[in-house]
């Protein structure tokens, strides 16, 4: 038995049986004797054999010099996951881990039986593995009692805070004990990170190990530029050119792992998919399934594939672009695990293409660049792991002499098909790429050689290209890059088509020659004018020169001339006293605009306006008090209005 320094004997021996040589770098630095005893806030890569990290650095608090665990009373030891995965794989670690010992292992994760956890919970355990609302729900019902931790671990720290466990991390640890060891594992450490390790930690000691700052040796990123239309097809080529045994493909939402989950089933993937919208029973199937091989797909979002632990996953491919480095990187720390090599795949959109530079840059990750694996590199790469397969170089046993004997009757090439085909028959078909080029819009004279179809459909029955597109790829076989220009008449249509998709357009629709609908094609025997590819085709006509009048920068009169008016006053001044006029009016005496208002128009311009003024207001004072109800100025206050004196209903 390998015997590890500083290390507990009945870890050793567990890890010994693991197959355990040597320790990862987090490992290592969490045994160090400087650290021994102390609050830790970690921050390493994922995959870097975390959990085995905490486990051995909690073992000196749990078992001290004792060989194995006495009876379970109060838990020992606490950790919190962000995740039910996550939570889960943590006590499998732990179990294989702790099992010499003789420890008593519980978890608390939400989606399982709350009653039974309680039933665990009053046994008594020694170690305690859960989820923050969970074990918050166990801590306020009194099924949880922490009050005699001696270690409490925060794993993914990082990824809590995003999903917003800060107030359950907080009430958790506020619930334990005060003289409790406290130990910190992030992925990064961010300032909300420090702040929480400030908060509930005491004199923490920060590790940092150098494979956190350096891109991950053993992944392998590559970035391939598709255009943006066969980003679909770009994910069934890398799964098909890698043949990996186990991929995981990340995307954005929800309705995209479901819409790539439909679409792969329907290609033959042995596929499953993990997203928040499952129940925790379909998520445990479905990881189960990819553990024992009936699945070698699984199709997840980033916060449902949060720490899962796929062994053998040698692939992860980026549907969607992550949206930062931390996301990229722990995407990425699905694979390359435990020393083994993996890759790691973006699909980049060529329009995305700086968006994907700048990520990479971030992350401080060399990727390479290159187009995704075409249909013929798939099927060169197929031919090579045939040839390679075991069955064709294994010795052949007395028991295959006589089947062998029938097969080798026949002729070599029909054998070596039917081998080839038997070899094929359970793998998808790859798909045709189109160039992913520069992302620039393409132009019509690029288009290639062609043909053109009629269509008996114009506007006058409404035909639109936005319709008419899609029926000529569904019944004729073709995809968008088949199909050029679409040139709607009056009641009839145009339409180009590349001369590469010919043969499979006029077999796709038949002899009788028609579309959807019954709408008949004909074959035009050149294209209409004015479009491109006809050669007969007049050219435009030259913009006729502007007969118009000439304009005023060419020397040409002005249609008009401003007159320059006089400059105003800036200041107000009042006019001068006039004398007599010769109309006998009395001189008229300056005054203000001002006082005319107040006193209002006089002389002829009072006649013109039609101004009064105002009759004065009655005196309300001297009427009495005014009736219930009424109003000043209405008709039945007026004395001489005749109106009946206002009562209340029902009087």
């Amino acid at each position: 038995m390998i015997e590890f320094d500083g290390i507990h004997p009945a870890l050793s021996e567990a890890l010994t049986e693991k197959g355990y040589t040597s320790l990862t770098p987090v490992q290592e630095a969490v045994l160090d004797p400087a650290v021994a005893g102390a609050d830790l806030l970690v921050s390493a890569q994922t995959g870097s054999g975390k959990t085995v990290a905490f486990g051995l650095a909690m073992a000196a608090d749990l078992l001290g010099e004792d060989r194995r665990f006495s009876h379970a009373a109060l838990p020992a030891a606490l950790i919190v996951a962000p995740t039910r995965e996550l939570a889960l794989q943590v006590r499998r670690e732990l179990e294989w881990l702790y099992t010499p010992a003789g420890a008593v292992i519980a978890s608390c994760v939400g989606g399982m039986d709350a009653r039974s956890e309680r039933r665990v919970l009053e046994r008594g355990a020694h170690i305690v593995v859960g989820t923050p609302g969970r074990l918050c729900d166990h801590i306020r019902r009194g099924a949880l009692d922490i009050s005699a931790l001696k270690v409490a671990v925060l794993d993914e720290a990082d990824e809590m805070l995003d999903l917003g466990f800060r107030e359950d991390l907080e009430f958790i640890l506020q619930s334990a004990a005060t003289d409790r060891r406290t130990l910190l594992f992030s992925a990064t450490v961010r300032p909300e990170i420090a702040q929480l390790a400030k908060s509930y930690q005491r004199d923490a000691k920060r590790i940092s190990t150098a494979a956190e700052r350096e891109q991950h040796l053993d992944i392998e990123y590559r970035a391939f530029a598709v255009d943006p239309g066969d980003r679909e097809n770009a994910i069934v080529n890398v799964l098909r050119f890698y043949e990996s045994s186990r991929a995981l493909v990340f995307c954005g939402t929800r309705a995209t792992v479901n819409h790539l989950t439909a679409r792969f089933v329907n290609r033959g993937f042995p596929v499953v998919a993990l997203s928040g919208e499952l129940s925790q029973q379909e998520r445990s199937h479905a990881l189960q399934a990819m553990r024992d091989g009936r699945a070698r797909v699984c199709i997840a979002t980033d916060v449902a594939a949060r720490g899962i632990d796929l062994p053998g996953l040698d692939l992860v491919i980026h549907a969607d672009l992550p949206t930062n480095k931390e996301t990229l990187l722990h995407r990425s720390g699905r694979t390359g695990r435990a020393g083994n090599k993996g890759t790691s795949a973006l699909i980049v959109p060529v329009n995305a293409r700086k968006k994907a530079e700048r990520l990479l840059g971030w992350a401080n990750i060399a990727a390479i660049w290159g187009a995704a694996p075409s249909a013929e590199e798939v099927l060169a790469r197929d031919a090579e792991r045939m040839i390679a397969d075991p069955a064709l170089h294994a010795p052949v046993e007395e028991s295959e002499t006589e089947a062998l004997a029938a097969l080798m009757a026949l002729p070599p090439r029909a054998l070596a098909a039917g081998f080839y085909r038997l070899w094929a028959a359970g793998r998808s078909a790859p798909e045709d790429l189109r160039p992913a080029g520069d992302g620039a819009k393409r132009e019509r004279s690029e288009f290639g050689p062609s043909f053109w179809i009629s269509l008996p459909v114009g506007h006058e029955q409404r035909a639109e290209a936005r319709w008419l597109l899609p029926m000529l790829c569904r019944s004729g076989d073709l995809t968008r890059t088949d199909i050029g220009a679409i040139r709607v008449g009056r009641e009839e249509t145009a339409v180009q088509i590349s001369t590469t998709a010919e043969d499979r357009f006029f077999g796709a629709i038949g002899a009788a020659g028609t579309l959807e609908d019954g709408i008949p094609v004909t074959r035009m025997a050149k294209a209409p004018e004015g479009l491109p590819g006809n050669p007969d085709a007049a050219p435009r006509p030259a913009r006729k020169p502007y007969e118009g009048k000439p304009r005023s920068d060419e020397g040409a009169p002005r249609a008009y001339e401003r007159k320059e008016a006089a400059p105003r006053a800036t200041t107000w001044s009042p006019a001068p006293a006039t004398g007599p006029s010769d109309t006998g009016e009395a001189p008229r005496k300056p005054r203000h605009k001002a006082a005319a208002r107040a006193e209002g128009p006089a002389g002829p311009h009072a006649a013109k306006s039609g101004w009064a003024k105002p009759k004065p207001k009655p005196d309300t004072a001297s009427k009495g008090p005014a009736k219930p109800g009424a109003k000043y100025g209405t008709r039945s206050d007026r004395p001489d209005s005749g109106a009946k004196p206002w009562k209340p209903k029902g009087s």
